[in-house]
């Protein structure tokens, strides 16, 4: 059986869609149609069902990825052995939100670098975009806090992030804990909102986790919207308003009492962050280094 042929049906098979495979693949649409069904003929049973988006395969289709995916991953592993040897430079190219990026996962690669590697980043939010860029080819990892359902993809878990209600202490000191621990939200009333999204992502998170409610979320409810949380915490610190925040992010300016922590919940809010990589390319040695260097780092966040 034509090797060729099996690494399309298998691009195809994880991509859910030839459109998205011949993007990968580096081919044109028609001619990942035409290979598959020539692997069709060949094999005298349908490999996929066509649907209106994209494909899902047929039971002797799962079967057949199955049998032939790692085979094929592992020639790709031998390849990249070979082109590695020889001093062949390989560019990782990473994406995920800017202060996680920043202050996590790119921290984590720089030894890299010396290895002989260069590296490549988008700083950008949005969970469907970042996942969608991944499907397309555009990126080679990606950290996201959305769990991906496609089998395209192979998730594996990062770290969790605490999130923390702080103010700066001049608003710190118009609260009043037991009334804010007893009453909620309500105690923080007066108090402007500073935030990432007109949507309160953060803030909606926490007032569901904690306080068992939902906030405000008008398009004026935020006093303040700043679409990067470094930002968000310099507003604070800066004294306009409250904010949830990381625990990672704003550690320090607790520390230094330049924000104050306005609760402790007995369970804090947390929030799960996930490597993402398009299932086979961790056979790709560039990026299953780096996929093991953020698991190892990630261990200590």
């Amino acid at each position: 059986m034509d090797l060729a042929l099996l690494r399309t049906f298998v691009a195809v098979h994880r991509a859910g869609s030839f459109t998205r495979a011949a993007a990968l693949l580096g081919l044109s649409q028609p001619a990942v149609t035409s290979q598959i069904r020539t692997l069709e003929r060949q094999l005298g049973r349908p490999l996929f069902h066509r649907r209106a988006r994209g494909v899902t395969p047929t039971p002797v289709g799962d079967q057949l990825a199955h049998k032939a995916a790692p085979h094929l991953d592992a020639l790709l592993r031998i390849t990249e052995t070979e082109r590695e040897a020889a001093g062949a430079p390989r560019t990782l190219h990473i994406a995920g939100p800017p202060e996680f990026l920043s202050l996590r996962v790119l921290p984590a690669l720089a030894p890299l670098v010396g290895q002989g590697h260069t590296l490549r980043t988008v700083l950008q939010a949005g969970s469907e975009e970042l996942l969608d860029a991944l499907a397309a080819g555009h990126h080679d990892l990606i950290a996201t806090t959305a769990r991906p359902r496609r089998a395209l993809f192979t998730a594996a878990a990062l770290c969790d992030e605490e999130h923390v209600l702080v103010a700066a202490p001049y608003w710190a000191a118009l609260v009043d804990p037991d009334r804010l621990r007893e009453s909620g939200p309500t105690a923080l009333d007066g108090i402007p909102l500073v935030e990432v999204h007109e949507s309160l992502p953060l803030v909606t998170r926490y007032w569901a986790a904690v306080f068992d409610t939902r906030p405000d979320t008008r398009p004026d409810a935020a006093t303040v919207v700043a679409p990067d949380l470094r930002a968000v915490l310099e507003c604070v610190r800066g004294g306009a308003g409250l904010a949830v925040l990381p625990r990672y992010l704003c550690r320090d300016a607790l520390a230094r009492g330049e924000v104050v922590a306005l609760l402790e919940p007995a369970v804090p809010p947390l929030r799960t962050w996930f490597l993402v990589a398009r299932a086979g390319s961790l056979a790709l040695s560039h990026v299953s280094r780096a996929h093991d260097r953020l698991l190892r780092a990630a261990a200590h966040w």
